[in-house]
């Protein structure tokens, strides 16, 4: 753990380039998941599986979602996206969103999910 200006850092999962989870300031910082899968629904299913394993990780879960950002590989898929999005997200507790077109980094993938979310 570090300190900034006498607040604790946490740093889950820690790589050469990334950590999975950066907790600091009553915020998870997760990193940006993708999910397998030949549809624009079975990968969003599959990174959202993933996030929901590292909110759980790290003290906090769907209800604390404060922001998403998604990367789509063509926004064509928008509405696939949001079909299975708007099935995982609790009512009454969507985050801030906001949702872009990028090169991602397979060819295969279509979708990229990063979420900021308060935790306890």
């Amino acid at each position: 753990m570090q300190t900034l200006e006498n607040k604790m850092i946490e740093r889950i999962e820690t790589g050469v380039r990334s950590s999975k989870i950066v907790k600091h300031n009553g915020v998870a910082y997760i990193t940006g998941q993708v999910g397998e899968g030949e549809t624009i629904q079975e990968q969003t299913q599959e990174c959202l599986r993933r996030l929901d394993a590292l909110l759980e990780q790290a003290g906090s879960s769907r209800e604390k979602m404060l922001r998403a950002t998604i990367w789509l590989a063509d926004m064509s898929d928008f509405a696939g996206l949001n079909e299975v999005w708007n099935a995982w997200v609790p009512e009454g507790h969507a985050p801030a969103r906001a949702c872009g077109e990028a090169k991602l980094a397979r060819a295969e993938l279509k979708v990229e999910i990063i979420v900021d979310a308060a935790y306890d």
